[in-house]
């Protein structure tokens, strides 16, 4: 059997850029299971030898994890599934319009992305202040959505255009009618889309930390908490709460990516 060199250097490539980016993650869990004796030594080890859960019992025990657990996990939600519901029927009808409206107005969308959110946020929360909306969840979800929406709407006016305007036809003489050709043929088909864009808007604002921090006075996003004991806390806090913080990454992604699939539209468009 003959090898294909190409392929094992493909897959070559593949591990060793899989073992960079999972290393800091390792360390991370590594050094919140650690005793002192793996860690505070002029040469640890990359194994865990002194085992313990004393700095996880200490932070779940802690009193402040679940509040900014519970906070950065409503936010997070609401704000997927929020930018979706609007953005997904806005950004159909941004694939449907002519080519140089549809190409202006998707420059337009990068141009709402030009500004750092640093020199929103102090405007918002100016306003905020006024409207009664610091420290609450919606303050923080419409922030976020702000970011939020010119994403997910990009990415599906790219996902919109691959799906074929036959098929739309065919469901209308078909009786089905715009919105039940949108419902039941175009969103099912643009779903792979639809998955990427809620992933990556989870993430996203589960990872945002300027909104939070300008908008936020008694309760943190846990962002904000590992940063917090990142600087003042004990040298394993940190450790634990950021591995805390990659936990529902790897929960939502699975949940998600079951509709990552390809070849949806195979045979979809019959001649």
């Amino acid at each position: 059997m003959k090898v294909k060199w190409s392929n094992v250097g493909f897959w070559l490539i593949v591990i060793v850029l899989s073992l960079y980016l999972i290393a800091p993650l390792y360390v991370l869990i590594k050094i919140s299971i650690s005793g002192g004796k793996d860690v505070f030594t002029a040469h640890p080890s990359f194994l865990v030898h002194d085992f313990t859960w004393k700095h996880w019992s200490k932070v779940l025990a802690s009193g402040y994890l679940w509040p900014s657990l519970r906070r950065s996990l409503i936010v997070a939600t609401a704000t997927t599934v929020v930018a979706v519901i609007i953005a997904a029927p806005a950004a159909y009808v941004i694939s449907r319009l002519p080519r140089g409206t549809k190409y202006v107005t998707v420059l337009a969308l990068f141009f709402t992305r030009m500004f750092p959110e640093v020199s929103l946020a102090l405007p918002i929360a100016v306003n905020f202040i006024k409207w009664g909306m610091m420290d609450t969840h919606v303050g923080l979800v419409l922030a976020h959505l702000i970011m939020a929406l010119p994403f997910v709407a990009w990415v599906l006016v790219g996902t919109y255009e691959t799906i074929p305007v036959d098929l739309e036809e065919a469901a209308c003489v078909d009786g089905a009618g715009k919105i039940g050709t949108l419902m039941r043929v175009v969103l099912p088909l643009a779903a792979p889309g639809i998955a990427v864009a809620a992933i990556f808007t989870w993430l996203m604002s589960w990872n945002e930390f300027t909104y939070a921090l300008y908008l936020s006075l008694s309760t943190r996003t846990l962002p904000l908490l590992t940063y917090y004991y990142s600087q003042r806390g004990g040298f394993f806090d940190a450790p634990t709460y950021a591995t805390i913080l990659t936990i529902p990454v790897f929960i939502v992604t699975l949940f998600l990516q079951r509709w990552m699939r390809t070849g949806y539209l195979a045979g979809a468009v019959k001649g």
